[in-house]
């Protein structure tokens, strides 16, 4: 299907598709506007974190229920889903814990290089090859971070705000790479894998509470709704939607939609938080998402890239 959003030939499915894509990408978005609430009334990330993942079990185990879906899986897969829960638990920690040092919607703007990411680490672990359009989009993507980071108006991000977030994206990257490169994980039913991914990784959330992070119980009935819509709101109907729209319309066009995460929280960051943001973040944002599309549709950069090679041959240069 052409990623022409006004194809002529478009079919009922097809805009159905793109409508999920372009609502699984604004539902996971909202992470801060629920989230930072939450930590005004005194309650630290590790705990919102950790009913976020309590609560999304029993929601994920009733669609498993609706959709007959067994719970078991095999003794030689257990590890692995266990290390990928481990992996998402510390990519929610540390994106969640940047939100007490930085904008949240610029969070979750520099939250998407993972895509750059995941095509650096496919390239140097794994041989795969890629075209020049990754080298165009690190260059554009490093403009953004350097937009980002630059002080405006006296005011500079916090570094290890900027840190946390950099962790986030490299073990989601790496979340990835372990799904896409694991043959026993791309067998096991999305909602099923995501169930385990939630019971694992919440043992992270528990462990922490040992370590000094105290459990902050909710006292008020918003903060259970803000709890709740973490669990499905940017959870379970993100999962949902993003699922279906890759049937729909291919994880292609349903990944370029993606760039829809960091503008929605920067909308719900500055509209419904009030934080400040500067022209000069806005820029430095696009910039990243422009080079995470780049990267989404390397393919077709490359071909378009090769074919103007080809108009100018090397003598004529």
């Amino acid at each position: 299907m052409s990623l022409c959003f006004f194809d002529g030939n478009m079919t009922f499915s097809g805009i159905k598709g793109y409508f999920l894509a372009a609502l699984a990408a604004a539902a996971y978005g909202t992470n801060p506007a629920f989230a930072v609430p939450l930590y005004e009334e005194g309650m630290n990330p590790n705990t919102v974190l950790l009913f976020r993942y309590i609560l999304g079990l029993p929601l994920l185990a009733f669609l498993m229920g609706i959709r007959r879906i067994p719970f078991g899986i095999p003794r030689n897969v257990i590890g692995q889903t266990f290390i990928l829960g481990i992996l998402m638990a510390l990519s929610s920690l540390t994106l969640f814990e940047s939100y007490n040092y930085m904008n949240s919607g610029i969070a979750s703007t520099l939250l998407f290089v993972y895509p750059v990411m995941v095509a650096i680490i496919m390239m140097f672990f794994f041989k795969e090859k890629n075209g020049p359009s990754l080298y165009i989009c690190l260059l554009i993507m490093f403009i953004g971070l350097f937009l980002l980071v630059k002080p405006t108006g006296g005011i500079t991000l916090s570094p290890f705000g900027c840190l946390l977030v950099m962790l986030s994206a490299l073990t989601y990257a790496l979340y990835i790479v372990f799904v896409n490169v694991s043959k026993r994980i791309k067998v096991i039913p999305t909602t099923k894998l995501l169930f385990y991914v939630l019971l694992w990784g919440s043992l992270l959330f528990i462990a922490n509470i040992g370590l000094g992070n105290p459990i902050t119980f909710p006292q008020y009935g918003h903060q259970w709704f803000n709890l709740l819509a973490l669990a499905v709101i940017p959870t379970l109907l993100s999962l949902a939607c993003t699922t279906a729209a890759i049937q729909l319309i291919g994880s292609t066009p349903t990944a370029i939609l993606g760039s829809l995460e960091p503008v929605s929280a920067v909308l719900l960051s500055v509209f419904f938080l009030h934080q400040p943001i500067s022209t000069v973040e806005i820029i430095g944002g696009c910039l990243i998402v422009i080079a995470t599309l780049i990267v989404i549709n390397d393919k077709r950069i490359d071909k378009v890239i090769l074919s103007v090679r080809k108009m100018f041959p090397r003598h004529h240069i």
